[in-house]
């Protein structure tokens, strides 16, 4: 079955790693020229373009012309659909997380009741 195209749905376009570092540095709410997310990402102003184009067509980022400028702007509410598939498994981490915090403080009071054992007089 062929691969559907990155711009069919925000899935798609997340699903390439660039495209999520684009996203992290827009996440601060400013608003970012395509120069400086070349900068910062040390990526190809061509790659950059493309990769903001198709953020664009899923509505994950907004254009605004401000000069000469194309200044781009995350949508962050058009990535909740990600974000509610993800959550689907939250109880697995969770679960997950809960697990090892009981497995470390076991550890923690096994080896605090080691430490407290009174030691044999012939023992140093």
């Amino acid at each position: 079955m062929p691969r559907a195209a990155t711009t069919t749905d925000v899935f798609n376009a997340v699903a390439e790693p660039r495209r999520r570092d684009i996203i992290a540095l827009l996440s601060n709410g400013q608003e970012w020229p395509v120069n400086d997310v070349v900068v910062r990402l040390q990526l190809a102003q061509p790659a950059v373009s493309k990769h903001l184009g198709v953020l664009r067509k899923v509505g994950v980022v907004t254009v605004v012309k401000r000069g000469q400028h194309r200044m781009y702007k995350l949508e962050a509410a058009n990535l909740k659909p990600v974000h509610d598939w993800a959550k689907t498994f939250e109880h697995l981490w969770t679960n997950q997380i809960s697990r090892i915090k009981e497995r470390a403080e076991q550890k923690a009071m096994e080896r605090i009741v080691r430490e407290n054992q009174p030691r044999p007089k012939n023992q140093k």
